[in-house]
């Protein structure tokens, strides 16, 4: 799951960050409005976390500018106001929550869990599973036949892009945009490589195989 940060704060900007990634998220940031706007459109965010004092481009109309274009990714503002009337002015600009700062990153962490359920119709949103297959994001767990599987970062993040598309089939640039940060290299082999350990792990010693290639299409997790 890939979420845009658009914060001008470095060390908050880090912060945020830094414990998204550690969750499984690919995180790209925006330290200005103007950047925040341009990145918003380059690529598919399940979030956007955004500041409203930004240089440039202010988050209010930064927001009102993503939604006059129908973009309709959760958004979530953080802002040192607290006033009841910043918060509706918030909302009403279109955004879907709003966390005041200072803020305890597990809160921000479950907001955000409840955005993606809310708008992918998703029942749980920490515990996805398949056939003999289960993942479960705040323990960073899975598991086949009952049996702990150990993956690095990328691999669970790229299994649970994987779980939360299960029977579709996903291309290799929509893994890239899902799984990796906005400055990776589209011509390496890496998901490639990334599917090959990650069918070692979880495919190898079991039966029956669940990660499939489709060629010239994709990626699918099916039975």
């Amino acid at each position: 799951m890939r979420i845009l940060v658009v914060e001008d704060d470095l060390k908050i900007a880090q912060f945020i960050s830094k414990g998204l990634k550690s969750s499984g998220f690919a995180i790209d940031h925006a330290s200005t409005g103007n950047q925040g706007l341009e990145m918003a459109f380059s690529a598919p965010y399940d979030t956007l976390i955004v500041d409203i004092m930004l240089p440039e481009l202010d988050g209010i109309s930064l927001i009102k500018k993503i939604r006059a274009k129908r973009n309709n990714t959760p958004v979530i503002i953080l802002s040192a106001r607290n006033r009841v009337d910043d918060r509706v002015k918030g909302l009403q600009a279109g955004a879907d929550d709003y966390l005041t700062k200072p803020f305890a990153f597990s809160e921000l962490l479950a907001r955000i869990q409840a955005l993606i359920r809310r708008v992918g119709n998703v029942i749980d949103p920490v515990n996805l599973s398949y056939a003999d297959l289960s993942l479960d994001i705040l323990k960073r767990q899975v598991k086949r036949k009952n049996e702990t599987i150990e993956l690095q970062p990328l691999e669970f993040s790229l299994l649970e892009y994987l779980l939360r598309n299960k029977e579709r089939v996903v291309s290799r640039t929509m893994i890239m945009e899902h799984v990796w940060d906005y400055n990776f290299d589209p011509m390496t082999n890496v998901v490639e490589a990334r599917i090959c350990r990650l069918r070692d792990k979880i495919d190898k010693d079991y039966e029956p195989k669940l990660i499939h290639t489709v060629r010239g299409a994709g990626y699918v997790l099916k039975e």
